[in-house]
């Protein structure tokens, strides 16, 4: 019988390298599984490869049962979908971009949730932000405002630096993860 895989989140304030990490990560090990978030914001946004709805269309989704996981942040709304769930049950491990906030119920849902927080130095969060062009200088300050967000309790959490190489941080990463599997 396969193991069942488990859901890796990856969690940090914006502009520490979330999505650029979860792919370093899925090149590396391409057994690994990248989830695709829906998200209620334009497709043509920039960033992460996700999926662009409307509130309608988020809600008659939801309302469908269409998600595994879905919240509420900065304006918008995310939802994990629920084929997710077959992808872990067939053993493999998911990445997927999380909320620090929804960290509780992903716990609860997904067994084994391993939760990987990446760091960086202000400096270094404020020069990525200001390069992906997606915010104006206002947004920016409020995002690196909520960089010391802390994470909810009992998320067992791994704190990995990102201000330096993305090599080091998936080596990191990939050290914390291979003695339980990979």
């Amino acid at each position: 019988m396969t193991a069942a895989g488990r859901l890796v989140a990856v969690v940090g304030p914006s502009g520490v390298g979330k999505d650029s990490v979860m792919r370093a990560l899925v090149e590396a090990r391409p057994q690994m599984h990248l989830v695709r978030r829906v998200i209620t914001r334009p497709s043509d946004a920039g960033g992460e490869a996700f999926d662009g709805v409307s509130e309608d269309d988020f809600a008659a989704r939801a309302g469908a049962g269409a998600f595994g996981l879905s919240w509420r942040a900065h304006g918008l709304r995310y939802g994990i979908p629920r084929g997710v769930e077959d992808v872990l049950a067939a053993g493999r491990d998911a990445v997927v971009n999380l909320s620090r906030a929804v960290l509780p119920e992903a716990a609860a849902r997904f067994p084994g949730l391993v939760v990987i927080c990446l760091t960086a130095d202000p400096d270094t969060l404020a020069r990525r932000l200001a390069a992906r062009g997606r915010e104006d200088p206002d947004e920016i300050a409020r995002r690196l405002a909520r960089a010391e967000f802390a994470l909810p309790a009992g998320t067992g959490a791994v704190f990995i630096d990102n201000t330096g190489a993305l090599d080091d941080t998936v080596a990191a990463i990939l050290s914390h993860l291979m003695p339980a599997k990979v």
